[in-house]
């Protein structure tokens, strides 16, 4: 997987880094490496918390066979559920 970052230096000389495919999503570092690093960490730590609060809020229909979920970590509902025939 793939998220594209912007990179800029402050006034001050550190390195701030956002992921532009995670709103929000943002970190820094004193050193190019050291915010590389630190974005990293910070796009697994938004992966986790937005599949957690998805797998919250998903309502899961009563179903037979099987279930598609299709989880939208971008948006305010995050996730869907909807049956499928099989």
């Amino acid at each position: 997987m793939k998220f594209n970052i912007t990179i800029e230096i402050d006034e001050n000389g550190s390195y701030v880094v956002e992921c532009t495919d995670l709103p929000g999503c943002l970190s820094e570092g004193e050193t190019f490496k050291e915010a590389i690093e630190n974005i990293s960490e910070a796009i697994v730590g938004c992966l986790k918390s937005r599949l957690k609060v998805a797998g919250e809020q998903l309502k899961i229909p009563s179903f037979h066979h099987k279930l598609d979920i299709s989880l939208d970590i971008s948006g305010p509902t995050y996730a869907e559920a909807s049956k499928s025939k099989w």
